[in-house]
């Protein structure tokens, strides 16, 4: 006996064949074919084709060996098929265009219930609602839920590191995932997990509208349904009576809905938010769905949930998660979120994102990547103060998200509060911040949750109750909040490092003491902590003792060296020399750009941009950079021509630098601010090989032979004439703690950005500046040149400009001339 396809087919889908599966089966049991002739039909071996109906056999709980199994398996579809007939009415023995037919009149009359439940959509403070279509970007599925992947911590932490904290790990145990649509057409029922905020409601919107617009299983009608609306229905209907009651206000009778279209599969029954049931309703809706997807188990099913909401199983359902949004998602929804507003604001909108690591990392999630719109929108900028948006981003996880669409969550803990949720948060990710741990064993983070609850001044409960308590609340957080999340098996972490880090600047400051400050301020060399300053500054009211603690954690890193502090003398002395408004800024271009010799990139990209318009506010700056330009240079050239006789660079290469070389000469040459360097420079100018006049490989070999000398003596000349240009030979311990330094001085300032008071001046004044008192005097000539002396009388020349000089300088201006230490001092 051969049974007809189409109902093989459906039978195949409501058994969870693979695609494989399912055309060996379609066709064993409905042609006359032998094993052979199927076989060469599909292509494959004769042991391939006996292993893929075993799985077949399997599917339908059909075991054993021999050719009974055939037998078995066909009595039963005959038996299913016999009763499909029977149970049939008189009506609903339509053809499959008569159907079809009837799939188009039913839709249309239904398209306006599904556009107004399903076609748009508002969310936080969107004025007005937005069409899906509008704005929906494409979601991807992961087939394998990460969460029940099982992996060690070790594993996860290999080869990564905080700044990549999205990445710990997890592309070794995830996959790319594909698109959702393919998802749904490659299951015929589905649960899609996702985290609070990852989208869920509106990919499945998505399917709804465009089912209902033929774009998606055009053979189907779309049935959307909230769970919630559903369990809370007045008479607690079945899910069938809901269905039949919500269609008949389209004009589609009980017959069409329930003897026509459910019986023949013409259905696409999407079942939003079963997280969203109350406790008390959830046994019978779970009881609901299972019945009613196995009677009519031909139709396809979408069920959505929240990860870690669920400690049951649809047995019949496979589990899919959906992706966090990656770039090119990103790019797309904030493209059409800002499409009516022009595209200049969504370019700059991604261009900011792409600059601030913390924040993208929120944009993940299509949820807070909305509010991140929405904070951008009007001052098309992100908020400078971080802890307030990511105070707002967590309120909206905590409690917002789903009181604005008046969902009621039941209390695990009733003494947890929502208060003490953000307290208890800020205690763990204190503790495990310090700890270096981002990633933390499921039984630790209990006993932290338990340890926290145990000290609640109205908790007595006995430590096992506690310890049952901690599991709860702990998967509470997960699922309702989203606010820790299991990444493997049993190993949990914070969403978002920039979670970690505003939990534990607020354990800091709501800590009712100085000594969580202090103990902020030690970290202030460890860049992991950068960001928990800056967010700390931002909460505390008044911020001085730690900007002061920060200071004077600074003027540690440096005290025991004295050559550092000699170099802090220094750019002060110089800051001072020149006269312009911004004193600090003043410090900075002295401070970074004397570095010249260690830092040969220095001046490119960014950097060089702002020293050009720092430059610009001063003519003596400008005159400075120009000479450090020439300077910078002229190490280049003397340092690669030197090295070999097989140059490094060639041809057109060696043009470009002497002709970027020669216009810094020119530019510097045409401000006049000292007539005696510009003779010396002209001088030196002049000594150059003309590129034109003479061959490239006469030019290599000048530089190689003279541009060492040439180079120091123009170093000599600024350092006489403008005090600029030293040699500071720095050890790598020296070079990593003015590093630290810097990079720490730095951190200070911005956690003063938003601090306009006196304070804020008294730090910014003492900032790059020597802790002790130093003379500095023009005494570190470069002992290259020393070497070089009896080169055209260069070193004669030099001690008679450092000897005049020395003379005109007055007694106050801090500047000690020292011929000893002139001739001695070794780099």
């Amino acid at each position: 006996m051969t049974l007809p396809r189409d109902f093989l087919i459906d039978i195949g889908g409501n058994y969870d064949l693979s695609p494989e599966e399912k055309e060996a089966f379609v066709i064993w049991f409905s042609s006359n074919k032998t094993g052979l002739e199927i076989a060469t039909e599909l292509h494959i071996s004769n042991s391939a084709l006996t292993t893929r109906m075993s799985h077949v056999y399997k599917k339908f709980s059909i075991n054993g060996k021999g050719p009974g199994k055939y037998g078995r398996l066909l009595y039963f579809l005959t038996a299913k098929y016999r009763k499909c007939k029977a149970s049939d009415s008189p009506t609903s023995n339509l053809s499959e265009d008569e159907l079809n037919d009837l799939v188009q009149e039913v839709r249309q009359n239904c398209r306006e219930m599904i556009q107004d439940q399903c076609g748009i959509m508002r969310s936080l403070t969107m004025s007005q609602p937005i069409d899906v279509s509008d704005l929906y970007t494409k979601v991807n599925i992961l087939e394998k839920i990460t969460s029940h992947r099982r992996r060690e911590i070790d594993e996860l932490l290999q080869d990564c590191n905080p700044e990549n904290f999205e990445r710990f790990g997890l592309g070794r145990v995830t996959d790319k995932g594909r698109p959702g649509l393919e998802a749904v057409e490659k299951y015929s029922k589905l649960m899609v997990l996702g985290k609070p905020g990852s989208g869920k409601t509106t990919f499945l919107k998505h399917l709804a509208i465009q089912c209902e617009r033929a774009k998606f299983q055009a053979h189907r009608v779309p049935i959307f349904i909230t769970l919630k609306q559903f369990a809370e229905t007045e008479g607690k209907p079945s899910l069938l009576e809901y269905i039949t009651q919500i269609l008949s206000d389209c004009d589609v009778s009980d017959e069409q809905i329930a003897v026509l279209l459910l019986k023949h599969g013409k259905t696409l029954v999407l079942l939003d938010g079963l997280d969203e049931v109350k406790d008390e309703d959830n046994n019978r809706v779970i009881k609901q769905v299972r019945d009613f997807s196995d009677k009519f188990r031909t139709n396809q099913f979408v069920i959505t949930c929240r990860l870690a909401a669920k400690n049951y199983t649809f047995e019949k359902f496979t589990e899919v998660e959906v992706a966090d949004f990656d770039d090119e998602q990103i790019n797309t929804f904030a493209q059409k979120w800002f499409q009516s507003k022009g595209p200049a604001k969504a370019e700059e909108f991604i261009e900011q994102l792409t600059e601030n690591d913390r924040i993208r990392q929120l944009a993940t999630n299509p949820l807070l990547l909305t509010l991140l719109c929405l904070v951008f929108e009007e001052p098309v900028q992100f908020p400078v103060n971080r802890s307030e948006l990511y105070e707002e981003a967590i309120d909206i996880l905590l409690s917002r998200w789903d009181k604005t669409r008046n969902i009621e969550r039941d209390q695990v803990y009733k003494n947890l509060s929502l208060q003490r949720k953000k307290d208890l948060l800020s205690q763990i990710a204190l503790t495990t911040f310090e700890r270096g741990d981002y990633l933390f064993k499921q039984k630790q983070l209990e006993q932290y949750i338990s340890d926290y609850i145990r000290n609640l001044p109205d908790t007595h409960n006995p430590p096992e109750v506690l310890q049952l308590d901690s599991g709860a609340v702990l998967k509470s957080i997960e699922a309702q909040h989203g606010l820790l999340m299991e990444r493997v098996q049993k190993i949990y972490s914070f969403p978002y490092l920039s979670f970690q880090e505003y939990f534990t600047a607020r354990g800091i400051v709501n800590s009712n003491g100085i000594n969580a400050v202090e103990m902020l301020a030690t970290h202030i060399t460890d860049k992991r902590w950068h960001e928990v300053f800056l967010l700390a500054a931002d909460m505390l009211q008044p911020t001085d003792d730690l900007l002061w603690l920060m200071k004077r954690k600074i003027d540690l890193i440096i005290t025991s060296d004295e050559k550092l502090q000699q170099f802090l003398a220094w750019v002060n002395q110089k800051s001072f020399e020149i006269q312009i408004p911004d004193n600090l800024m003043t410090k900075v271009f002295y401070f970074y750009i004397d570095l010249l010799d260690f830092y040969l990139d220095l001046l490119s990209g960014n950097n060089f941009t702002f020293y050009v318009m720092l430059g610009e506010q001063n003519l003596s700056l400008e005159y400075d950079l120009y000479l450090y330009l020439i300077l910078k240079n002229a190490l280049t050239l003397t340092r690669v021509f030197s090295r070999t006789i097989n140059f490094y660079l060639e041809g057109d290469e060696v043009d470009g630098i002497a002709q970027i070389f020669n216009f810094y000469f020119d530019r510097v040459l045409t401000i006049q601010l000292n007539s005696e360097l510009t003779q010396w420079l002209r001088q030196l100018q002049e000594q150059l090989p003309d590129r034109d006049d003479c061959s490239e490989t006469y030019y290599k070999e000048w530089w190689q032979s003279d541009g060492e000398y040439w180079t120091e003596e123009l170093r000599a000349a600024m350092i006489i004439n403008r005090n600029i240009g030293y040699y500071w030979p720095l050890t790598d311990s020296q070079e990593e703690l003015i590093k630290q330094y810097y990079d720490a001085t730095s951190l200070l300032l911005s956690c003063m950005y938003n601090y306009p008071d006196q304070t804020k001046k008294q730090i910014e004044e003492s900032l790059l500046r020597s802790p002790a008192e130093f003379k500095v005097g023009i005494y570190l000539l470069p002992s290259k040149l020393l070497q070089l002396s009896n080169h055209r009388g260069g070193l004669q020349y030099a001690l008679k400009k450092v000897i005049k000089f020395g003379t005109d300088i007055p007694p106050d201006h801090g500047v000690q001339l020292n011929l000893l230490e002139l001739l001695s001092w070794d780099c």
